[in-house]
């Protein structure tokens, strides 16, 4: 079963965490201050790491950082309840997802397993139905989960692959945001939620080092366009 790593310095939630994943089989470590953190991540076989923004020692955006400058596991930040700042940092430092504390452990279990799917679908090879999408510059192999910008390969997160893949798949027509979390984040969207719109923005970003064309469009109060030619 998955390996989990929690990086958080409450050792009850830590223990009460560990008791929930248990009882799906999940396999569980923790660590209690960032800078161990990150050592058990970078030398661990971990297939999900929770990390909490405040931590003694190295913070939970710096871990997060140094994580993603050399190592891609799906991280899931912890960060408390109305900081929007830290949220908003940690989703364009490649976090996965957020969770508020306080949370339900039943609701952090659900994630889990919905950012553990994603990146399932990322590693398994798809039925030969789902060609190559070709549209816009943008060369979607869903085959072998690979992204390429006018030949130049595009680095994704699980998250941001399938997102764009939906997009891609709904190109010249209007997805709308509730219809995305449901169907990658695998929640209801939440008001002031600004998830998607920050995933959006990583994608924009990495593709724009090699397009300055415009390829995905936010119409307000509707959701997001995958444009299927210049503009």
């Amino acid at each position: 079963m998955p390996a989990i790593l929690m990086i958080d310095d409450d050792t009850g939630l830590c223990e009460l965490v560990a008791e929930y994943l248990a009882l799906d089989g999940y396999q569980f470590s923790a660590a209690h201050d960032g800078n161990r953190g990150l050592e058990l991540a970078q030398s661990g076989d971990y297939q999900l790491i929770l990390l909490d923004v405040m931590l003694p020692g190295l913070d939970g955006l710096s871990v997060l950082k140094a994580l993603r400058s050399g190592l891609y596991c799906p991280v899931l930040m912890l960060t408390a309840r109305g900081d929007d700042v830290d949220r908003i940092v940690g989703l364009e430092l490649g976090a996965d997802d957020y969770l508020a504390k306080p949370f339900n452990p039943r609701e952090l279990v659900a994630r889990i397993k919905a950012i553990l799917r994603r990146v399932e679908l990322t590693k398994t090879p798809q039925p030969a139905p789902n060609a190559i999408l070709n549209i816009n510059g943008l060369e979607l192999n869903p085959h072998n989960r690979q992204l390429s910008c006018n030949n130049n390969m595009v680095s994704l997160t699980a998250t941001e692959f399938q997102l764009l893949e939906v997009l891609m798949r709904h190109a010249g027509e209007v997805v709308s945001k509730d219809e995305l979390s449901r169907e990658v984040l695998g929640k209801r969207l939440q008001m002031y939620d600004r998830s998607l719109d920050m995933h959006i923005s990583n994608i924009r970003k990495k593709v724009g080092q090699f397009s300055t064309d415009e390829k995905i469009q936010t119409l307000r109060g509707s959701g997001y366009l995958f444009l299927q030619g210049q503009v």
